[in-house]
């Protein structure tokens, strides 16, 4: 009965991850998409959350398996979680500026925003993210003198890991600085792109399409806030009953953090009728799609 619960539990993570693999594997068919700085964003979005989703779910599977980890082994997958997790947002102002840049700036764009500049970007959004991330490890390390190389008391997780009151406060300011950085950045570019939208004479259907782009954008940063509330909510069950913490963790994992992060790209990937075809081609192994098409339209 247990075996059943736990493989039922650890479903809706396979199929997201199953249609995360497939999203990516279908931007990899297409050397337009390989190319085209807006789809490498895209890319790049994915391949953070299908990190977070991959490490997260093996921490869930250590946990209900009763497996106890030494703690430098803990702490290295926490890192990877955190990291992957604060590039998404950041990955988000990204493609809203590139939008941004498309509709403000369309002789210059093509100068600007090339596969190199944009890997050059995603590069550098990778290592503030891991310094972000490093920040509660450096102080892991000076502040509590507790040995990395002997196995943990509990399961890895990071509230497990960083238990102490000031690691809260500083995620709370982290979490203040990335999500306002990223929200003026989106704002920004949608009141930007409304504004030439209402004013533009030409091709106003691709200027509808940038902001309505955007404004998924804001939706999709939004839904990452509803992440910030784990750890509190995690240590309220935790205070009341610490034996089912990891079950808890676990379904607000579902629906607070993978449901938004994995339904938020792949409406975003649906919008485009190039990519939809091409996606739901692979999906279905060629039952509802059996030529792919030639043209992007994804604006």
């Amino acid at each position: 009965m247990r075996t059943f619960m736990s493989f039922l539990s650890v479903s809706p993570c396979l199929i997201f991850l199953y249609v995360n693999t497939v999203m990516m594997y279908s931007l990899r068919r297409k050397p337009l998409f390989r190319e085209t700085p807006r789809y490498i964003l895209f890319g790049n979005f994915l391949f953070a959350d299908t990190i977070l989703l991959v490490t997260s779910q093996l921490l869930y599977i250590f946990a209900i398996a009763g497996f106890v980890l030494i703690r430098y082994i803990c702490v290295v997958i926490v890192l990877v979680i955190n990291s992957s997790d604060t590039v998404s947002p950041f990955n988000l102002s990204m493609m809203s500026l590139e939008r941004y840049m498309a509709i403000c700036y369309p002789l210059r764009v093509r100068s600007i925003i090339t596969r190199k500049s944009t890997t050059i970007v995603i590069a550098m959004l990778w290592t503030i993210s891991a310094l972000f991330a490093s920040i509660k490890v450096i102080m892991l390390l000076i502040v509590e003198s507790l040995p990395l190389d002997q196995f943990m008391q509990e399961f890895c997780a990071e509230s497990n890991l960083f238990y102490l009151e000031m690691y809260n406060q500083v995620d709370n300011v982290l979490q203040g600085i990335i999500f306002i950085t990223v929200g003026f950045t989106i704002i920004y570019s949608y009141i930007t792109v409304m504004v030439v939208a209402r004013s533009a004479s030409s091709n106003k259907d691709l200027n509808t399409k940038a902001r309505n782009t955007i404004t998924l954008h804001l939706i999709q940063l939004g839904l990452s806030l509803s992440s910030t509330l784990v750890p509190n909510i995690v240590a309220a069950f935790k205070s009341i009953d610490a034996n089912n913490t990891s079950h808890i963790e676990y379904i607000l994992f579902i629906f607070l953090i993978m449901l938004p992060r994995c339904l938020s790209p792949l409406i975003y990937g649906l919008r485009d009728k190039m990519f939809r075809d091409i996606l739901m081609y692979h999906l279905t192994c060629g039952l509802l799609a059996k030529v792919e098409p030639q043209k992007a339209s994804m604006r």
